[in-house]
């Protein structure tokens, strides 16, 4: 919006020439989110509390979370309130790829938010019925996958992608590239909600993540840097970079808040839209591949809640963790919150990297 007003005006005033720059738009939204997120934290922490809208804790969960109870909930929307704001002042709105990636934030956190109330007010601590948030999931998985494959920014790579640690070879998925949006978006979204269970986990590895993808959005949107990188260029997913910075200064504004012990937690309302942004920015990136490297430790604990189903079903009820997802279980060993969140960060970074390493491993 602020881009689109300014940069007309950039002959009569030299300095708004800045704004040509991905990356100095991508830092202003970054810091509008940080800024925006620290100056309104109190104010909703505030406002829940009136409202008495707290967390409900689930029997299953380690004994030691009951005394979280209560903690002010649904803080995804000030997490959304200022990345969009940062997205709508620095990023180019006219862009098909960033109109998506608002819808994703816009759709998902609506459909968190209904999730948390029912949550809240209707006392119902697992909240909507699995079947009614999948629903709502696909329905905008498909929508997306849709417009990507039928009305793409580049027509001759729509349903193409990089073939990871091999140079000039893609993979071309067909007709099946709509299901593959589906499935990564959809994968992504109810990965990072699995994963938020502890003060500042999903908060702080989404930064590590989106912070990552920010950095593949931006050489695949650069022609040069592709063809360096012997990489797909991707028409229009440098912009995203512009988006995914806004959610990593949302995030990060927010772990002041959300760092143990949590003042107020993200909830269903920042959980599904921030996976299903991570998950559209794999798609748009044509990075989709390295999500299961870069979001390792969204893996690992999905991973370990699936494994836990199979293994107990299997043996007739033998667990092979303490408990599922992966967090709990380090917790019933002893560990404390915040080291398990370190460690997982730390974790998370070396996924990061490791995975942009891989732009000269071809």
């Amino acid at each position: 919006m602020l881009y689109q007003w300014l940069w007309p005006l950039r002959e009569s005033f030299g300095p708004l020439n800045l704004l040509r720059y991905i990356t100095f738009r991508a830092a202003a939204a970054g810091a509008v989110g940080i800024v925006l997120t620290l100056v309104l934290g109190p104010v909703l922490i505030r406002l829940v509390r009136r409202l008495q809208i707290g967390q409900n804790i689930r029997e299953e969960v380690p004994e030691r979370h009951q005394q979280k109870a209560g903690t002010p909930t649904m803080g995804g929307v000030l997490i959304l309130a200022a990345s969009i704001a940062g997205i709508l002042l620095f990023g180019d709105l006219t862009n098909r790829l960033v109109q998506l990636g608002l819808l994703v934030l816009v759709w998902l956190g609506g459909l968190g938010l209904y999730d948390d109330y029912v949550k809240v007010r209707l006392g119902k601590p697992r909240g909507l019925s699995k079947t009614v948030k999948l629903v709502g999931q696909f329905g905008l998985a498909l929508f997306v996958g849709a417009v990507l494959y039928f009305a793409p920014p580049d027509p001759a790579i729509r349903s193409q992608t990089n073939f990871l640690l091999f140079k000039n070879i893609t993979v071309e998925f067909g007709w099946f590239y709509v299901p593959l949006v589906m499935l990564v978006i959809v994968g992504a979204s109810n990965a990072v909600n699995l994963t938020d269970g502890l003060d500042g986990l999903a908060a702080g590895l989404l930064v590590v993540a989106l912070t990552s993808y920010a950095a593949l959005c931006y050489v695949s949107g650069h022609i040069k840097i592709a063809e360096y990188l012997n990489i797909m260029f991707v028409s229009k997913a440098g912009e995203m970079t512009v988006y995914c910075l806004a959610l990593v200064g949302g995030c990060l504004g927010f772990l002041w808040f959300n760092a143990y012990p949590a003042q107020v937690f993200m909830g269903d309302t920042g959980s599904l839209p921030l996976g299903g942004a991570l998950g559209l920015a794999a798609m748009v990136s044509k990075h989709e591949l390295l999500l299961l490297l870069i979001g390792g430790v969204f893996v690992l604990e999905t991973g370990s809640v699936l494994l836990q189903v199979v293994y107990f079903r299997a043996t007739r009820g033998k667990r092979l963790f303490r408990m599922a997802p992966l967090h709990h279980h380090y917790e019933l060993k002893g560990w404390q919150e915040s080291q398990i969140v370190t460690r997982f960060m730390i974790l998370a970074a070396l996924f990061g990297l490791t995975a942009l390493a891989t732009l000269k491993i071809r």
